[in-house]
């Protein structure tokens, strides 16, 4: 054979060589067979609402935005672990590894190395935050990083006659102590109770929102799921079943509408989970942390919050942050200045909202203000066209609440500002219309908030 190989070579292809008694006989093996194996470019760990779907159809739509060729996604031996592959301009395959086992597992794995990224359906802890101190302010605005608005969707079957519950009635029941549905106004007898398992992401939200909120704690007899998709469909198989999961894992269930204080009961919509009014809407998070010089993460992160990522938020069945004008129906009881905006104007898909106890915006406003400017000028509206309405919670002197909400959305309108934006009203609404109850600090944090309409 007159070709020259390297001495690596030669090894390999001394493999396909096989001594028979007749002689020293070499097979013209295909060198794709000795294919180097793929390259891991990097590697996350954490929430299964992210790992099933959404975070591997957003690697796959980096890869091609980055020209890999056969781009692919394949699972593993293990449940909820996936990997991504590509080939890239130098015909080397490039993976990125995604395995979905819960939120928690997705800070631990920082914490240890086996992971360069961390997905999350709830904010990281203070604990969390404490144990990554070496690796960086995880709070940072490099750090968090909020991709998609989920909505924590309480499912029934289909056959339920009821429409909608107070989180109030959602903690007695998941605590046990409402058992059956007759208790409820209902039919169906004992209430089968379904939930996700304690490193669910899905479950700290809802034990944030509901359980711990009220002073209760899951009932014993819960059936736990670490898939969002399984305990929906057994939830539509079960008349006496109730259980919670991910907007896009309702599938064949039933979702009700959900009041939390003094609120209204609001259906698990696009326009409430966007605008985050939505009782149990929640926000997903990448988390990178500071010190991280991997590019592909920076590059995924990027990639995310760019218009094709968020288009495959929404294609994946989780709401978008790409800013939209909805059309608001007037109601009943809405203040009179209120009411006159939804009758003339529209209102856009995003509220902002601010870091704990402070008036700085918090990391997802900082972006979404960025968002906002690019509908304004698209939508040719930066002039005398927008109007901010800032709210609050109830303070002991009304007048205070009514000055608090407006100087929220002063904090807006100076962003605004220095965009050359000229706002046509700004509006502060006091501790009207909430959201969410004001007897706990994240309810109190929700109604905080800023809206948007423009004429």
């Amino acid at each position: 054979m007159s070709r020259t190989r390297s001495s690596s070579d030669q090894h390999i292809w001394s493999r396909a060589c096989t001594w028979l008694t007749l002689g020293f006989i070499c097979y013209a093996m295909p060198w794709s067979v000795f294919a180097a194996e793929p390259i891991t470019v990097l590697r996350i760990q954490g929430s299964n609402t992210i790992g099933a779907k959404l975070g591997p159809a957003l690697i796959k739509g980096l890869f091609e935005q980055q020209q890999l060729s056969n781009v692919r996604v394949e699972n593993t031996a293990i449940e909820n672990e996936q990997q991504v592959l590509g080939v890239d301009a130098k015909g080397r395959t490039l993976r990125i590894a995604i395995a979905a086992h819960g939120s928690s597992t997705g800070f631990t794995a920082l914490l240890d190395g086996s992971a360069d990224l961390a997905a999350a359906s709830r904010p990281i802890k203070d604990s969390e935050v404490a144990a990554l101190a070496a690796q960086g302010d995880m709070r940072s605005p490099a750090a968090e990083q909020v991709i998609a608005i989920d909505g924590l969707a309480m499912i029934v079957n289909p056959g339920n006659s009821l429409d909608s519950l107070t989180t109030d009635q959602l903690a007695s029941i998941f605590s046990g102590q409402t058992q059956t549905w007759e208790q409820l106004g209902g039919k169906g007898g004992p209430i089968d109770l379904y939930a996700r398992d304690d490193k669910s992401g899905t479950y700290d939200t809802f034990k944030e929102l509901v359980l711990a909120a009220h002073g209760k704690s899951l009932a014993s007899s819960a059936k736990r799921f670490e898939s969002n998709d399984q305990l929906s469909d057994a939830v539509s198989s079960d008349k006496r079943g109730i259980g919670f999961t991910g907007l896009p894992s309702v599938r064949q269930s039933k979702a009700l509408a959900i009041a939390d204080g003094q609120s209204r009961a609001m259906p698990p919509s696009v326009t409430l989970i966007a605008t985050e009014d939505y009782p149990l809407s929640r926000r997903l998070f990448f988390y990178l942390p500071p010190a991280s010089t991997n590019s592909w993460a920076k590059a995924l992160v990027e990639f995310a919050h760019s218009p094709a990522g968020q288009a495959l938020v929404e294609k994946n069945g989780f709401i978008s942050q790409t800013v939209q004008a909805v059309k608001v129906e007037p109601l009943a009881g809405m203040p009179a200045n209120y009411m006159k905006l939804a009758k003339d104007a529209q209102r856009l898909s995003v509220n902002f909202r601010f870091k704990e106890n402070s008036a700085t915006l918090d990391n997802k406003a900082q972006r979404d203000i960025n968002r906002l400017l690019d509908y304004l000028q698209t939508a040719g509206k930066k002039q005398h066209k927008v109007v901010l309405v800032g709210f609050g919670d109830p303070k002991s002197i009304p007048s205070r609440a009514a000055l608090l909400s407006k100087l929220r959305a002063m904090a807006v309108h100076r962003e605004l500002i220095r965009a050359d934006v000229i706002v046509k009203e700004v509006i502060g609404m006091g501790d009207q219309l909430p959201v969410a109850a004001n007897s706990a600090d994240d309810g109190r944090e929700k109604n905080r908030r800023v809206e948007v309409w423009v004429y």
